[in-house]
């Protein structure tokens, strides 16, 4: 191994070290805290409005009176939601929606 290879390693190993600490360094200092009544709220209702801010987001540079309409986000948006309402689950409903947009932009010819 060369030593620009070691330097790679040791790279990746801090990344990880790092990222890992970010993810569980809330659960580690807050974690006596769970029961609390502000963590209670915020754990409710942050990650709702999240993805409604991440939704604003992606909408935001649509064009509605210039093809296609802004119908690939509607329908993304749609399928995100029927997705959810129907399994409940998160992460099958972003994957849902997503790979309708994809596939909407990709291969539908209004774009």
């Amino acid at each position: 191994m060369s030593g620009a290879d070691g330097y790679l390693l040791a790279v990746i190993a801090a990344m990880t070290v790092a990222t890992f600490f970010t993810r569980a360094a809330p659960f580690l200092v807050l974690g006596r805290y769970m029961e609390h009544p502000l963590v209670r709220h915020l754990g409710r209702y942050l990650p709702p409005a999240v993805m409604l801010l991440l939704v604003v987001y992606a909408v935001r540079d649509v064009e509605p009176l210039a093809p296609p309409f802004g119908l690939y986000h509607l329908a993304a948006i749609a399928v995100t939601a029927l997705c959810h309402l129907r399994w409940r689950n998160a992460l099958v409903s972003i994957a849902a929606g997503t790979a309708v947009f994809m596939v909407l932009t990709r291969l539908a010819p209004l774009g």
